[in-house]
């Protein structure tokens, strides 16, 4: 995962779709603070579905595209420099 080494961050990843490999669940977003989205209907989707589990959380969309595969290069890319800038202290990620 992209920011699950990021200092002072816990992150999840899962999805809406219902065959996703980890599903989004409403104890993974009783838990979230932010919660980032990559399209508009992916942020229509998870309000129609989990309106009751979101209360007065940020939900964030990036405007990226659902068209990459997972851990893409390009993905990972664009991933760092729109999701960085709402995390803690913010300090430039390097890659490995």
């Amino acid at each position: 995962m992209v920011f699950a080494e990021y200092p002072g961050v816990a992150c999840a990843s899962a999805g809406l779709n219902h065959d996703a490999e980890d599903p989004l669940t409403p104890e993974l977003l009783d838990r979230a603070e932010l919660v980032f989205v990559m399209e508009r209907e992916h942020k229509k989707r998870l309000s129609a579905r989990f309106q009751a589990h979101l209360g007065d959380k940020r939900v964030i969309c990036l405007d990226i595209p659902d068209k990459y595969r997972f851990m893409d290069p390009a993905l990972v890319d664009l991933l760092k420099r729109k999701v960085t800038k709402f995390l803690p202290s913010s300090p430039p990620l390097e890659d490995h």
